[in-house]
């Protein structure tokens, strides 16, 4: 979802885009405060001073407001891969990189999932973060001399990095064994290095 541009002359335009900046600034600041179960869409009318009305105009439900928030997010995690500080963003090695993507995304899963599984009810398979995932791990496995089917081989390392990882990261579903992060970011790293030394290898199609 993307934030609509003020047009100058139109003050009612201007108003809402404003409205909808206070409304997402103040939707982080209650999430960080209670979290995702407790913020409602009175709760966030009241904190930032507008009707309730206003809130659903500007996000039509509590999984749009999700979405917008976790947009805000995102947007943020993918200008710091495009062109943040290295090894994350351009600089460094393109191995290096793709284990510090695989890191930071760990991180943004583990501290946004419950947004995540909020907005999605099936893997994001087609969604806009996802396809920057796969195009960016695209792009740095061709960097690092992968052979083969880069595509495929993009997809699979996205799928490691996605939601239900976060259920693994709390450990408070049954049957659900509790991993560390550490452990987890370890686990990419094995599986990076495996599949960037094995394609890459000489005599490889």
């Amino acid at each position: 979802m993307l934030t609509q541009l003020a047009v100058p002359g139109v003050p009612g335009r201007a108003d809402a885009s404003r409205n909808r900046e206070l409304l997402l600034s103040t939707a982080r600041r209650l999430v960080e405060e209670v979290g995702v179960t407790g913020l409602s869409m009175d709760a966030l009318a009241a904190a930032a001073g507008l009707g309730k009305g206003t809130v659903f105009r500007r996000f039509g439900s509590r999984a749009g407001l999700f979405g917008a928030l976790l947009d805000e997010y995102e947007r943020e995690f993918q200008a710091a891969c495009l062109s943040g500080p290295a090894p994350l963003g351009p600089g460094a090695a393109p191995l290096d990189r793709l284990l510090a993507f695989g890191h930071e995304r760990l991180r943004f899963t583990a501290e946004r999932g419950h947004l995540i599984r909020e907005v999605n009810a099936r893997p994001a398979v087609a969604s806009a973060p996802a396809g920057f995932s796969r195009l960016h791990l695209r792009v740095l496995l061709g960097a690092a001399g992968v052979r083969g089917d880069v595509e495929v081989l993009a997809f699979q390392l996205h799928a490691a990095l996605e939601a239900p990882l976060g259920y693994y990261v709390e450990g408070h579903l049954d049957g659900v064994p509790h991993v560390s992060p550490q452990r987890l970011a370890e686990g990419w790293d094995a599986l990076v290095r495996a599949v960037v030394t094995i394609s890459a290898a000489p005599g490889n199609p």
